[in-house]
């Protein structure tokens, strides 16, 4: 198995820094194949140089998240172009 290979718990922290909301169980549709999951469920592809959450049934890449610390204020940079939607139940 691919060391910066993990679930797709592993970016739970990551996407915690950004929504106010738990993201891993935030349901996807994948734009590439049409499979929906959790994103707990997706597969996370983690290196210097960002993060990649992939579509476990077909491999697109479905979130891109790369942060910069520069000028003292840090910047996410997130792409969601991989994804049809993103269900977020709300929280009772």
């Amino acid at each position: 198995m691919d060391e910066q290979r993990l679930d797709g718990n592993a970016v739970g922290g990551l996407l915690g820094e950004i929504f106010p909301f738990e993201m891993t169980s935030a349901e996807t549709a994948c734009a590439g194949c049409g499979a929906t999951s959790g994103v707990g469920a997706a597969m996370v592809y983690a290196h210097g140089m960002g993060t990649i959450v992939r579509c476990a049934s077909c491999d697109n890449a479905l979130i891109r998240i790369a942060r910069h610390n520069g000028g003292g204020m840090g910047q996410y940079w997130l792409d969601l172009r991989g994804v049809a939607y993103l269900k977020i139940e709300e929280a009772t």
